[in-house]
């Protein structure tokens, strides 16, 4: 299973147990936000050639 199929999992479970927990509302909504804007944020913070490294390091696999 890779990387990004283990987050999307993470991030499904935890939006799944907030709406268990509070229903649909703003905490429900703030999880939602905070999954999707984790990573982008994350993303964005790098600088253009650490972004060029990982864009490279997805396309050949890391470690190769």
């Amino acid at each position: 299973m890779s990387p990004i199929q283990k987050y999307a999992i993470g991030a499904g479970a935890a939006v799944l147990l907030s709406l268990i927990v509070f229903g649909w509302g703003w905490v429900t909504l703030l999880v939602v936000l905070g999954v999707v804007a984790a990573p982008v944020v994350g993303y964005l913070m790098l600088d253009p050639s650490q972004r060029e490294r990982l864009k490279r390091a997805r396309r050949r696999g890391i470690g190769h």
